[in-house]
């Protein structure tokens, strides 16, 4: 214990110095804004700031980078509760109740929980990263290729039971989104899958199309027609924003919970927090007495993927500096900046340069801070873009959706793909087919196709490697058990309303 309080002295020391400072505010700021502006992402403004970082020290660099990082998870709720577009893939979930509050006339009060619960998550993902990063360590150590594979089907079978009742839609829905992440060129064989001869579909489609087309084009032609929808948000007050004691009391357990996967989620390679709140939401429903409410505005289903979201986004940095195995598109950046500036990260790095491992941990600390302080005074200019016409504002969104997707890959094709998925998100939502187990199905396939043909190469064509191993197994087991769950969840609500309606008769 006295180690640890040597090394977060030495981190505060190093976080709070001016510069730093400087650059940590500079980061956070930038993030939330492009996490708030739909279709720019924290890569691309991370990407651009490479060069400049040559001229800062190494862990003021980081500092700032790893701002925008965080930052944007901020940001990109609120996106997703104002406008139904998640600013960040890791915020598509949100938009699931997010939105219907801010329909409901509640967007401050929404606005308001996910930023108490990203700081709440956010602080207890440094908690565990500063303490318990050796068990996490070990524990992520253990994964190989049987592991991800099946950790990968449990999370898609948790997808598809994310809408109870709607199981058999929810597993088509995965199956869509396994089969988009599969468009484009084999890695191992170079064959060209489900391109139908298309040069511009070689490299597949990417997440942002997905997120952006299935989210935000659709809710712009759902809202075609509509007119001064936007009015019950104009007498919002700083007052309005605060929750009810209902709200606190709903809010608090799915917070502590959604954190515990997030950071769990976060620090394991290759997961990312997108999963993590797809999980959260899935358990919330599950453990909620009134699942029925979600997706109608319950206030668990914004606060638990928030907090799940940045809880990853914290233990994300785990694996990357002390393992140096990137988790993240965003992760993979960070360690080549510090590459770039001579940093080797792995198991050596807290002990030859423990200034800048714990003072990056601890400007989260500071970051989260400026964060709340920040985010909580701006919410009344957020809620001010829904006053905003329509016919002005949803040209700017699609503007905003188009830059963004072109800027991705430079590739006039996405742009068409975007307008195309928005189009059958429509169509979606017009047949009642859940859009989130496709969004999920989408990230995981193409991981869950890796991992399974490595493990097949390793085991020689044995399937009996996905049991032989205590964590595989553990996951594929809690697989069968959450499927088994939701079929008979399924059969019980079926013979309920079959006993219920000669009654209302």
């Amino acid at each position: 214990m006295e180690g640890l309080l040597d090394n977060v002295g030495l981190g505060l020391a190093t976080a709070v110095q001016p510069v730093n400072l400087l650059y940590c505010f500079f980061g956070v700021l930038l993030g939330t804004a492009i996490g708030v502006m739909p279709g720019i992402g924290a890569l691309a403004t991370m990407s651009l700031l490479i060069p400049f970082t040559f001229y800062l020290d190494p862990a003021t660099a980081l500092v700032m980078l790893a701002g925008i990082y965080y930052g944007s998870s901020y940001g990109g709720s609120t996106a997703s509760i104002l406008l139904n577009l998640p600013g960040q893939p890791n915020s598509a979930v949100t938009c699931l109740d997010g939105y219907p509050m801010g329909q409901q006339g509640r967007a401050g009060v929404a606005l308001f929980g996910t930023a108490i619960a990203s700081f709440i998550g956010g602080s207890i993902g440094i908690i565990l990263l500063m303490i318990l990063s050796p068990v996490l360590v070990s524990v992520a150590g253990q994964f190989r290729q049987p592991e991800y594979f099946s950790l990968a089907v449990m999370a898609l079978v948790v997808a598809s039971a994310i809408t109870p009742g709607r199981l058999v839609k929810g597993l088509a829905m995965v199956v869509v989104g396994i089969i988009l992440g599969l468009v484009g060129t084999d890695l191992y064989t170079g064959a060209q899958r489900f391109t139908f001869g298309s040069i511009a579909l070689m490299d597949g489609v990417t997440v942002a199309t997905i997120a952006m087309g299935l989210f935000g084009v659709t809710e712009v032609i759902t809202s075609i027609g509509k007119t001064d929808v936007n009015a019950m948000y104009r007498k919002i007050r700083f007052r309005s924003m605060i929750p009810t004691r209902d709200d606190v009391r709903r809010s608090w357990a799915p917070i502590l919970r959604a954190s515990g996967i997030g950071a769990f989620f976060g620090a394991l390679p290759g997961s990312g927090s997108t999963i993590s709140t797809f999980i959260a939401y899935a358990i919330e429903k599950r453990v909620s007495k009134e699942p029925w409410r979600f997706g109608k505005g319950a206030i668990e289903g914004v606060v638990a993927p928030e907090a799940a979201n940045n809880a990853g986004d914290q233990t994300a940095f785990l694996p990357t500096l002390a393992l140096g195995i990137p988790g993240t598109v965003n992760m993979a950046l960070i360690l080549g900046v510090m590459i770039m500036h001579g940093v080797q990260p792995g198991p050596r790095l807290m002990a030859e340069q423990p200034a800048l491992f714990w003072g990056l941990i601890m400007s989260f600390w500071v970051g989260n801070l400026m964060l709340l302080i920040l985010n909580i005074p701006l919410i009344g200019i957020w809620v001010r873009i829904l006053a905003v016409p329509y016919h002005l504002l949803y040209p700017a969104i699609l503007m905003f959706v188009c830059v963004g997707v072109f800027t991705d890959r430079y590739a006039p094709f996405d742009v068409f793909t975007v307008l195309v998925l928005g189009a059958v998100g429509y169509a979606m939502r017009l047949l009642d087919f859940p859009v989130a187990p496709l969004l999920l199905g989408f990230v995981l396939g193409p991981m869950m196709e890796e991992h399974f043909r490595r493990a097949m190469i390793i085991s020689r064509g044995s399937f009996s490697i996905f049991v032989e191993r205590p964590l595989s197994a553990a996951f594929l087991g809690l697989t069968v058990l959450m499927l088994a769950w939701a079929i008979w969840s399924g059969k019980r609500a079926a013979r309920r309303s079959a006993v219920e309606a000669p009654i209302a008769e």
